[in-house]
């Protein structure tokens, strides 16, 4: 049999292998890229996983195998509790191997490219859960990966944290249209989807932040925009008596975040007259029926114990729904592809 010529060999095999392409994937990156309702089937995926675990009954097999023998990545640049426990929960709960990769187990940033890594991390999992330092990492990270990429925290988005505070939000008061919440703390991370997501399920947001901060001004088009679609305030202010007056719902976070240890003592100076107490919440008019909510870790300065472990506190409920929205936003990107509304 005659031989075929090598050329025509390598010209055939790139056209037959070009049919096993796999798509692009859907990341979540920010709740920016969500829709109203994508976020909304989010948080209710959420509240079905809790209120299936917490019934005791037993899950259906089939659940527990929808991604058996497949791995889920954990990429984490800084340390964690609620994130690392969440992530491998609920990657063990559709039947996942959860593999953890901090930055002293793989050769990322020292021996090898994030394109490197990112090939072959995604060549080998189901999905890569992110918790890095700048969101530029997230970013080629998504457009390197044939997996989704989860942003677990970066230094400008923190969607998880968002998908969980409105399920603990929606818990609370039984519902999220027409709450108020007041943000008083820094422009961070955790806030920029917090209010997009707050907003986008009917709850108006106001912010306090020092005068010598300024809120990230592309969240803040989006929020206005948002906002204004829904028939809903978003305001910012200096003062965080005017954010709380009427509202429902009351959040802080650390005003230090990792890596910035050495601004302490400027960050202390900076935020005075910002930590959350009995008498701030009373003088600025809050709701009678208020929660407080923190994303953790909390440290005293941000938050009075008399505030931190109240009645009206909300923390701990919060942090366990971290794990429900692993669950959710596994389901929604690994299990439906993407689809979020399946």
């Amino acid at each position: 049999m005659m031989s075929m010529p090598i050329k025509n060999m390598i010209g055939r095999r790139s056209f037959s292998s070009s049919a096993f392409l796999k798509s692009k994937p859907r990341h979540l990156v920010n709740t920016i890229e969500l829709s109203n309702e994508e976020l909304a089937s989010l948080v209710g995926k959420a509240e079905a996983f809790k209120k299936q675990v917490r019934s005791g009954n037993s899950v259906p097999i089939e659940q527990h195998q929808k991604l058996l023998g497949k791995l889920v990545a954990l990429l984490f640049s800084k340390r964690s509790t609620r994130t690392r426990i969440s992530t491998e929960g609920a990657a063990a709960y559709f039947g996942a191997q959860p593999m953890f990769l901090g930055k002293e187990d793989i050769q990322l940033g020292v021996n090898e490219s994030t394109y490197d890594t990112t090939k072959v991390i995604s060549s080998m999992t189901s999905c890569i859960f992110a918790r890095v330092n700048s969101h530029q990492e997230i970013l080629d990270l998504c457009e390197h990966s044939s997996v989704p990429i989860i942003n677990s925290l970066c230094d400008m988005y923190h969607p998880l944290q968002a998908i969980t505070d409105i399920l603990t939000i929606k818990e609370a008061f039984g519902k999220t249209e027409g709450l108020k919440l007041a943000w008083i703390g820094d422009s961070n991370n955790v806030i920029n989807d917090l209010a997009i997501a707050s907003l986008r399920s009917g709850i108006s947001v106001a912010i306090s932040i020092p005068k010598d901060i300024e809120f990230d001004p592309e969240v803040g088009k989006a929020a206005s925009e948002i906002a204004s679609d829904k028939g809903l305030s978003f305001d910012i202010f200096h003062e965080p008596s005017k954010a709380i007056d009427n509202a429902n719902v009351i959040v802080t976070d650390t005003w230090i975040s990792m890596g910035q240890e050495s601004e302490k003592q400027a960050k202390m100076l900076q935020f005075d007259g910002y930590q959350i107490t009995q008498n701030m919440i009373s003088q600025g008019n809050a709701s009678s029926d208020w929660k407080f909510m923190h994303c953790l870790p909390r440290h005293a300065e941000e938050v009075a114990d008399d505030v931190f472990y109240s009645k009206n506190s909300l923390v701990f409920e919060e942090a366990e729904n971290r794990l429900y929205a692993a669950m959710a936003v596994i389901e929604a990107f690994v299990v439906n592809k993407g689809d979020l509304l399946k």
